[in-house]
């Protein structure tokens, strides 16, 4: 009984990056962990994975490989940070190409392109025009991106959807968060265009959302509500740090 319930249940897949050049602390690691901490009490039944991927050419689609081998999501949310996010940026699509900047170990991508025998160009196959609604009705800022940049987020999200062509019913995206998040804490207001507890919050009603499930439905019976903007609530935060 156990078993079969195993096989029937949701199966998502969560991944952050750790730290690259210029980015000691990575906004993605810290918001994976309010995720591991908050979504399983609020979304029962659910079979979370949830992993921190190194920032390194080679080693990123390596573990991304297993991760999607072991997990077999359903639906595969992938996190990471930019300085140009204003909020929370849902990329529409992935762009073949690598540009030639080090990652967290200083080496430089094998190739130009993500996949030299690939389109220029994979559609993300997450419902983001819909969570962008969702997330802007919660008064969080929130974009659709067309750009998901040439570095390691575009490459593990190129990755993620050409490895999905396997498996058609499986969504795939990705989701910029500003990289200014990690030091928001105790730094002057409005330094980052993204708080810390709209960025938990966010977070969850994005994997509601993948989930099919409504805003009201996991907010009602839980705490977050207390993190809505002007609520006066907050979650425990990063704490400010100073960039490279």
């Amino acid at each position: 009984m156990n078993a079969a319930r195993s096989r029937a249940a949701t199966r998502v897949l969560i991944t952050g990056f750790g730290p690259f050049p210029g980015v000691p602390v990575n906004a993605s690691m810290p918001l994976l962990a309010e995720l591991a901490a908050r979504a399983p009490r609020l979304f029962p039944g659910v079979h979370l994975t949830i992993a921190v991927i190194a920032t390194e050419w080679l080693a990123a689609p390596q573990r991304l490989n297993r991760l999607l081998a072991e997990s077999r999501p359903d639906v595969a949310l992938h996190f990471g940070v930019s300085p140009r996010a204003r909020g929370f940026e849902l990329e529409l699509r992935a762009r073949n190409a690598c540009s030639a900047v080090p990652d967290a170990s200083g080496a430089l991508p094998p190739d130009d392109k993500c996949d030299a025998d690939g389109a220029e160009h994979l559609p993300v196959s997450l419902p983001v025009r819909q969570i962008t609604q969702r997330l802007r009705r919660l008064g969080i800022p929130a974009f659709l991106s067309r750009d998901a940049g040439a570095y390691l987020c575009n490459a593990a999200l190129y990755h993620s959807l050409l490895l999905a062509r396997a498996t058609p019913r499986r969504r795939v995206g990705f989701i910029h968060i500003p990289a200014a998040l990690a030091r928001s804490a105790r730094c002057r207001p409005g330094a980052c265009p993204l708080g810390w507890d709209a960025a938990v919050l966010g977070a969850l009603e994005i994997l509601a959302s993948c989930l099919a499930r409504p805003t009201r439905s996991w907010l009602a019976a839980s705490s977050v509500a207390g993190l809505l903007p002007g609520s006066g609530s907050r979650s425990s935060a990063p704490p400010c740090r100073t960039s490279a």
